[in-house]
C-alpha cells in the first residue's frame, strides 16, 4: 500500500511540476511581458521533455517501464534546474554566460523596422525577482528539489515491494 502511494505521488509530481513551471513561464511571458532570453528557452526544453516522459510513464505506470520513464522525467527536470542555476549565476554576475543572448525576430515587409522594434533580451539581467531570487533561481530551487523528491519517492516505492 505504501509503495503504491509513493509511486503515485512520484508520477503526479513528474506530471504537475514541469506543467506548472512551463505554464508559469508562458503566463509571465504573455500576461506580464517577460520575454524569455536564450537561456530561459534552454530551461524550458527539459521541462517539455519531462512532460512527454511523465506522460509516457503515466501510460505505462502499471509495469516497471513506467518507473523508468518517471525517473527520466525527474532527471530532465533536474537538468532544467541545473541550467537555471547556471543562468542565475549569469544574472548575478558570478560568471559570464556562454551566449550573446540575441533575440530573433520575423522579418516582415520592412526588415529594418522589425529589427528596430524587436525587444533586446539579455541573459545577464534578471527581468524579475522576489526576495532577491530571479526566475532562473526559482527554477533551480523548484526543479532540482522536485527531481530529488521524485527520485526518492521512486526509490522508496521500489524498496517497499
Amino acid at each position: 500500500m505504501k509503495s503504491s502511494f509513493e509511486r503515485d505521488a512520484a508520477f503526479a509530481l513528474a506530471c504537475l511540476v514541469p506543467a506548472a513551471l512551463l505554464g508559469g513561464a508562458v503566463f509571465s511571458q504573455f500576461a506580464f511581458g517577460l520575454v524569455p532570453c536564450e537561456m530561459c528557452w534552454w530551461q524550458r526544453y527539459p521541462h517539455m521533455a519531462a512532460l512527454v516522459l511523465a506522460a509516457l510513464g503515466w501510460m505505462a505506470r502499471k509495469g516497471r517501464g513506467g518507473d523508468a520513464f518517471i525517473a527520466l522525467a525527474a532527471i530532465s527536470l533536474g537538468i532544467s534546474g541545473l541550467i537555471g542555476a547556471f543562468h542565475a549565476g549569469v544574472e548575478y554576475h558570478w560568471w559570464q554566460g556562454i551566449t550573446a543572448c540575441t533575440q530573433t525576430t520575423k522579418l516582415g515587409n520592412d526588415p529594418l523596422a522589425a529589427i528596430s522594434a524587436a525587444p533586446l533580451v539579455r541573459c545577464d539581467v534578471a527581468p524579475w525577482s522576489l526576495f532577491g531570487i530571479s526566475l532562473a533561481g526559482y527554477n533551480f530551487l523548484i526543479s532540482t528539489s522536485c527531481a530529488a523528491l521524485i527520485l526518492g519517492l521512486l526509490r522508496r516505492a521500489r524498496r517497499g515491494k
